[in-house]
């Protein structure tokens, strides 16, 4: 059984975020929280916001023993980017690109006692 939570749209780069999403992996929720809540970049705030959603996804819907769930998976996959226009010298202009992400994390029970 496994739940999972979404988030879309995310304005963090899909790079910095999957720095953050490759270390709680394989962990328990417990430690995957204390992970992301003392990260110190920019995605740590968004994933563990969609970890603590799967999580009660997982108790609420599925009535999982919250003490027993590990994090399956994390992806990061990439978004739409925002395109922005910064003026230059000499009347050019450069474009600024601002990536978004779509964070998805999936948390299940782990087998055996």
């Amino acid at each position: 059984m496994q739940a999972k939570a979404i988030a879309k749209w995310v304005r963090v780069s899909p790079e910095r975020a999957r720095l953050v999403a490759r270390e709680i992996q394989g962990k328990s929720v417990d430690e995957a929280l204390m992970l992301v809540q003392f990260a110190k970049s920019k995605g740590a705030r968004a994933i563990h916001k969609v970890l603590e959603s799967a999580v009660a996804n997982a108790e609420h819907n599925y009535e999982m023993d919250v003490d027993r769930l590990i994090v399956r998976e994390a992806r990061i996959d990439g978004g739409p980017v925002l395109k922005r226009m910064k003026p230059r010298a000499r009347g050019r202009s450069d474009v600024i690109q601002r990536p978004t992400s779509h964070i998805t994390v999936v948390v299940a029970e782990r087998e055996g006692k």
